[in-house]
């Protein structure tokens, strides 16, 4: 899903994760944990544009943590990425 909705963006690690971003810079990055897959949106705008949305996920300071593998809200993944995609400027 992250390469299909990231164009342009490359593969990278960032903060011990793999992650995609433009320019060098980290905007999307997961984690693959014992208890949980956590994702991470690292750009502020797109993360706060969907603040209201993860009312029913596990929400950290900056992750979304899915403890079911099954239970992946991928809509919400899935319109994190587009936005993402389509933000620009710096990460905040």
């Amino acid at each position: 899903m992250c390469r299909a909705e990231l164009q342009g963006c490359t593969e990278v690690m960032a903060y011990g994760m793999p992650a995609y971003g433009r320019d060098g810079v980290a905007e999307i990055a997961c984690a693959s944990r014992k208890q949980d897959i956590s994702f991470y949106p690292l750009r502020g705008d797109a993360r706060d544009a969907f603040a209201e949305r993860p009312a029913d996920q596990d929400v950290g300071g900056s992750c979304l943590r899915f403890s079911e593998p099954d239970r992946v809200g991928l809509g919400l993944v899935h319109d994190l990425l587009r936005a993402t995609a389509a933000a620009s400027g710096p990460v905040a």
